[in-house]
């Protein structure tokens, strides 16, 4: 199944077509669906994965009704000849401008964008843990690919048919996904609310629709993989030895009695929040800069403001790290936490979090170099 759905997601980057897109787009939700659902016998799976599928089916129909509308309008489906032929007939066509704002909302919904992120929660607790880190990073990267080549490539002349309705997701986005974020108890949920807001930051690339803010996007994306992977991979770790993780009280004294985990789980925090010298405060700081060169400064204040309300949520997990006793009865002792491939992925995150925050320029010069591959603006 994750084979499946990662070929699927192959598609989704490289298609070049509307048809072809959206069957690498359902190869990867059909798989996803039934990861999600892999504990048939736990409540929350189930729950999940039902949510999951039942929405993104009505997404999907929304997608493919605005796929349809555009054929009607232009006669193509090649993403090359929509673009000319946006350049060459009235992007005020009610048609076509429905097809595109249809075309919209499905891939909102695939990055989980507010308002149609209501999956989101219920599917990332309820899924395995292993299969929550694989959804958090890998289909909302192929979702924002796919996202790119539609609107900052295909539909980029009629960026001003759409652009006012990705702010207003984007801005949305990141308030909701923050502020939801604050009240989590379970880990999982709110990395689950931190991946939403992530979207928001993402989106900003969308609405910036410049040449910065294509390149900045797939960098963000190389980033934000990094720094969830990492923080997933010590839920995982906790969780396969028996110990409880979900919960940030479980992480209670972890310092103490495994410090290298705290500190690695503090500098993913750290990235998170956009905290220098991390990944995470280049990537926002170049997705900030796309919007300001853009013209949309209120849009990079409200980012602003809400990283900095991120440090709350993040922190929280911080503080029972560094601050709170915890159970030292039922808590994992140091020795015990031992799982090598699941530390090598963790240390691979931490080293490419510092490395990329202190020394960005090898990433920025790819992610310059896949934007114009991909013809993107």
């Amino acid at each position: 199944l994750v084979l499946f759905a990662t070929v699927g997601m192959f598609v989704m980057a490289s298609g070049a077509n509307l048809v072809s897109l959206y069957v690498g787009l359902e190869l990867m939700a059909l798989s996803v669906y039934v990861l999600v659902g892999y504990f048939k016998r736990e409540v929350k799976s189930n729950e999940g994965a039902v949510k999951y599928f039942v929405l993104g089916a009505a997404s999907s129909a929304v997608l493919l009704y605005g796929m349809s509308l555009i054929y009607g309008a232009l006669g193509t489906l090649d993403l090359v000849a929509i673009r000319t032929s946006l350049t060459a007939v009235p992007t005020t066509n009610p048609m076509l401008v429905l097809g595109m704002v249809l075309v919209g909302f499905g891939m909102l919904f695939k990055v989980a964008a507010v308002p149609f992120h209501v999956w989101t929660p219920d599917a990332y607790e309820g899924a395995p843990t292993p299969v929550t880190a694989f959804i958090s990073v890998a289909p909302k990267a192929a979702a924002f690919a796919m996202f790119m080549r539609l609107f900052l490539g295909a539909f980029a002349p009629g960026v001003d048919q759409w652009r006012t309705i990705m702010w207003v997701a984007a801005a949305a986005t990141l308030i909701f996904g923050n502020v939801a974020a604050l009240t989590q108890n379970n880990v999982k949920r709110m990395l689950a609310y931190s991946s939403i807001a992530h979207a928001g930051y993402a989106l900003m690339g969308i609405v910036a629709a410049n040449v910065m803010g294509a390149w900045a996007l797939l960098l963000y994306m190389v980033v934000y993989a990094f720094m969830n992977l990492g923080a997933f991979g010590f839920v995982i770790l906790l969780e396969s030895k028996g110990y409880a993780g979900e919960e940030i009280g479980d992480y209670a004294g972890l310092s103490r009695r495994h410090p290298g985990a705290a500190l690695g789980m503090l500098i993913f925090m750290l990235a998170l929040a956009g905290i220098p010298p991390t990944a995470g405060f280049m990537g926002k700081l170049y997705l900030f800069a796309a919007a300001v060169e853009g013209g949309y400064v209120v849009l990079t204040v409200i980012a602003v403001v809400m990283s900095a309300v991120s440090l709350y949520y993040y922190f929280r997990i911080v503080v029972q790290m560094y601050l709170r006793d915890g159970d030292e009865d039922a808590a994992a002792p140091a020795e015990l936490l031992r799982d090598r491939w699941t530390e090598i992925v963790i240390a691979v995150c931490v080293i490419a979090t510092l490395a990329i925050g202190v020394f960005p320029a090898p990433l920025v010069g790819w992610a310059k170099s896949a934007a114009g591959t991909l013809g993107m603006m």
